[in-house]
């Protein structure tokens, strides 16, 4: 079952109450297919940003669906699955980060607020998600990192997609508590987040505008230092790590309006970032996770499009394929890696953060 209890959070008894006697594996089967139907009823699983209560799928969602993927399809393609939902609907978390075979979601939208500070984490094994402690400040689109036994928080929004911050915290598991660290060196959202060698590495993101900056955290001498510039500003960016590199993906530059598909790897040892095959799809907003040796990319949102696609890079070959597009579109959503699944959460079925979802759905490939 769902655990819904909320340890001194906001409550929305209707919705809770209503999943709680469903079910979790019974409410998963309400999550709704966008090519099936124009929903005219509300759905649990949906709210508003601006009124309580659910909402029924707005029929922009339909003409928003995006699946197009100019990639060469994959020979395994992969399929998805649905699993249980989030607790309540949420979006613009910016991304998720896996610890310990849980996925991790920290911050938000949710509830009518912009700067919730919910941390919710996934236990794969229990197809359950249970409450973790909070985050010190509420914010959306904050940056999330594991490392161990930890979780790094940097900067976000507390206003909606604006008025960024530049604290940071690390979450410790066996305590169930965060702890404030040193500020990033300027206040800043929609981050790209990752870990390389102990070391967190703040690429790009937002404060006013699209940046260019790099800094990494020291967590022994909790210090922040700079390093070369990613090549072009952007936010809303997906980060990995693959083979010893960071890799950053796609983004925007200053809106949605400007998406890139630039693909970059960084060199920590020579302090270099090397142009990669570009994403197929040019989109921010996405999931980014590393499984099974390959980059996936899905999701996202792009001017009068919200993107299901779904696309593979092969580091080896630095080509990409397409697979098993999302079966409900959505940006701001949190993505990782639990067990041997994508796991996709929450996030907007339409453009901009109206409107939140609890869906969530797993991608796995074949063998």
């Amino acid at each position: 079952m769902v655990q819904h209890k909320r340890q001194g959070l906001p409550s929305a008894p209707g919705r809770r109450t209503f999943l709680a006697t469903l079910g979790a594996g019974a409410a998963a089967t309400l999550l709704p297919r966008l090519a099936v139907a124009q929903h005219a009823q509300h759905d649990p699983l949906l709210s508003h940003l601006r009124h309580g209560g659910p909402v029924a799928m707005p029929p922009e969602a339909e003409t928003q669906r995006f699946l197009y993927s100019p990639a060469p399809p994959a020979a395994d393609p992969g399929h998805w699955v649905q699993r249980a939902p989030l607790p309540l609907p949420r979006s613009e978390m910016a991304w998720a980060t896996a610890m310990q075979g849980r996925m991790h979601v920290v911050g938000g939208y949710g509830l009518q607020r912009v700067d919730r500070p919910y941390h919710h984490y996934y236990d794969a094994a229990a197809d359950a998600w249970r409450d973790a402690a909070p985050l010190p400040r509420g914010a959306n689109h904050v940056g999330v990192a594991a490392d161990g036994d930890r979780i790094y928080a940097c900067g976000g929004f507390i206003e909606q997609n604006r008025a960024p911050f530049s604290a940071c915290f690390v979450y410790a598991a066996a305590e169930n508590a965060w702890r404030e660290i040193a500020p990033l060196p300027g206040p800043r959202g929609a981050i790209s987040l990752v870990v390389l060698d102990g070391r967190i590495h703040a690429i790009g993101g937002r404060d006013v505008r699209s940046v260019d900056a790099h800094d990494v955290y020291d967590p022994a001498a909790d210090r922040w230092s700079r390093r070369a510039p990613i090549p072009g500003p952007r936010d809303h960016a997906g980060g990995v790590v693959v083979d010893g590199r960071i890799h950053v993906i796609g983004g925007r530059m200053d809106t949605f309006h400007f998406n890139t598909g630039l693909h970059l790897a960084y060199d920590a040892a020579g302090d270099r970032w090397e142009e990669r095959a570009p994403m197929p799809t040019p989109r921010s907003g996405h999931g980014a996770v590393l499984y099974r040796g390959r980059v996936f990319c899905m999701g996202g949102e792009g001017t009068r499009r919200v993107f299901g696609q779904n696309e593979g890079y092969d580091p080896k070959a630095d080509s990409w394929a397409a697979y098993a597009p999302m079966p409900t579109p959505r940006h701001g959503l949190g993505a990782a890696l639990a067990g041997d699944m994508i796991h996709v959460a929450g996030g907007g079925p339409v453009m901009g953060g109206m409107i939140q979802t609890a869906y969530h759905e797993a991608f796995h490939l074949a063998g």
